[in-house]
């Protein structure tokens, strides 16, 4: 492992706490101010954390050892203050919301140097990279006599993270001399709060709360006319292991490559999922009979869709190849229409779903997904094909941007429990663009049409689809 490598991951992780800009004078005459681990490898020479040669370099090209890593990892715990020196500084007069964040680490530093650096708040996930560095090193660090005690105790355990969101939709419809227009406007504030469990544990949830412009309302409106403020989406514990991940709840259902051609909604069940680059994944539970979860409502018997799938991908998370196979197996009275199947008595659905991608670089992307219900008789089939350009995610950065367009086609009949209407309709097909952009950090615009045809009866369609959205 490269020196310079390891100093930057180190200065990212395990040092990614709330601090002052960093500032100082070059450390090593190696480093030159222009290269680019220079900030991580100044600012862990300054703490103390890393150290170089008799003559001025730090040699980052030289692979270093375990035992040497381990030093690292020792220095960078016992910088941080003892749960008794926290008491002191309190007692001090420390700001107190700052003191109820500092987590409290104890080192046994008789074989280390420790710095006199005041601790700063560390969060919870870098507690958790801290932890798994730990961890790893747990053989070395024992012979250096470090330890670590109950870290998770004082950490800032719960990670909240959101966002706010305005959403404006118009479509226009017409065939055989008629037409018919709608629009919305809607908002939506979103709390995610994720709390550290342990090392590999975490538990997470999502709250929505909903604002309708059209009719100048807030809340839901549950199935039985009730209204509700608050809705509770998503509550889920989720464990990672090497090469092992488990979910256990109500969590995401949308597996990745198809598009989401068959399921994009949420699964109160279980997930587990086993591999890195090629990962096979189950899942079995039930979904929701509300509409906001993408639900095939046919016969509105207003019950839960039991489902079961499996899926195997490939992504080697850089450039490249990728792909996925799916099949879901789902069960639920709503299936038995005529539009369904003949006779309308058929409540099973069967689908296989495929998707293909290529990653030319970070910037470009093209991929095509393709899904059949073999239960279904009409509109069970599905796909699409779409080429993305761009580096917008989530709005990450101001000035990131995006812009992608493609043609899809979706099956009423496969689209069981999906929430492809953003592009093109369920039911429908025709083509799709769209483009987004981050005038600031975290804030985006994003803008779609898309442009069509009705599978049932031909009729055209127009759609106009605008969102700003603020993530924290």
């Amino acid at each position: 492992m490269k020196k310079s490598l390891v100093a930057a991951l180190t200065g990212a992780l395990v040092l990614g706490v709330t601090a002052p800009t960093f500032a100082a004078a070059n450390p090593f005459s190696d480093v030159p101010a222009g290269h680019w681990a220079y900030n991580s490898v100044a600012k862990l020479a300054s703490e103390g954390i890393i150290e170089g040669y008799g003559d001025g370099t730090y040699r980052g090209n030289r692979n270093i050892t375990r035992y040497e890593m381990a030093q690292m990892v020792a220095r960078a715990l016992a910088r941080y203050d003892t749960l008794a020196n926290r008491i002191d500084a309190k007692l001090a007069g420390v700001d107190a919301q700052v003191d109820e964040k500092l987590s409290g680490i104890q080192a046994a530093p008789s074989n280390t140097s420790r710095p006199a650096t005041t601790r700063p708040v560390i969060s919870g996930a870098s507690l958790a990279e801290l932890k798994k560095l730990e961890m790893e090193f747990h053989d070395e660090l024992d012979a250096l006599g470090v330890r670590v005690e109950e870290l998770e105790k004082h950490a800032d355990m719960v990670k909240w993270t959101g966002k706010i969101e305005y959403t404006y939709g118009h479509l226009e419809r017409k065939g055989n001399g008629n037409k018919t227009k709608s629009s919305w406007h809607d908002g939506v504030f979103r709390l995610e709060p994720s709390a550290y469990v342990s090392s590999h544990w975490t538990a997470n949830a999502r709250f929505d709360a909903n604002y309708n412009g059209r009719n100048d309302s807030t809340g839901y409106t549950e199935s039985d006319g009730t209204k509700s403020g608050v809705k509770l989406k998503r509550i889920f514990a989720k464990g990672e292991f090497d090469n092992f991940t488990v979910q256990l709840g109500r969590f995401g259902y949308c597996p990745p490559i198809e598009d989401g051609i068959a399921v994009d909604t949420v699964l109160s069940g279980v997930n587990l999922g086993f591999g890195s680059k090629w990962k096979f994944d189950v899942y079995a539970g039930r979904v929701g009979a509300n509409s906001d979860e993408a639900h095939y409502t046919g016969a509105g018997t207003g019950r839960p869709t039991d489902f079961v799938s499996g899926h195997v991908s490939y992504n080697p998370g850089d450039v490249g190849l990728y792909g996925a196979a799916s099949y879901y197996y789902a069960k639920d009275d709503d299936f038995k229409t005529g539009f369904y199947s003949n006779g309308g008595n058929e409540d099973k659905a069967g689908v296989w779903a495929v998707g293909l991608g290529y990653k030319v670089n970070d910037m470009f992307n093209i991929h095509g997904a393709y899904a059949k219900n073999s239960k279904a008789d009409y509109q069970n089939y599905g796909w699409d094909a779409l080429a993305y350009f761009g580096n917008y995610n989530d709005a990450a950065e101001a000035g990131n941007w995006a812009v992608w367009g493609g043609y899809s086609r979706f099956g009423q009949n496969v689209a069981i429990a999906s929430s492809q209407g953003d592009d093109v309709q369920t039911g429908a097909k025709g083509w799709h663009v769209g483009a987004a952009y981050a005038p600031w950090k975290h804030v985006g615009v994003l803008a779609r049409y898309s442009d069509g045809k009705w599978l049932d009866n031909g009729d055209k369609y127009k759609k106009i689809f605008g969102r700003v959205e603020f993530m924290f």
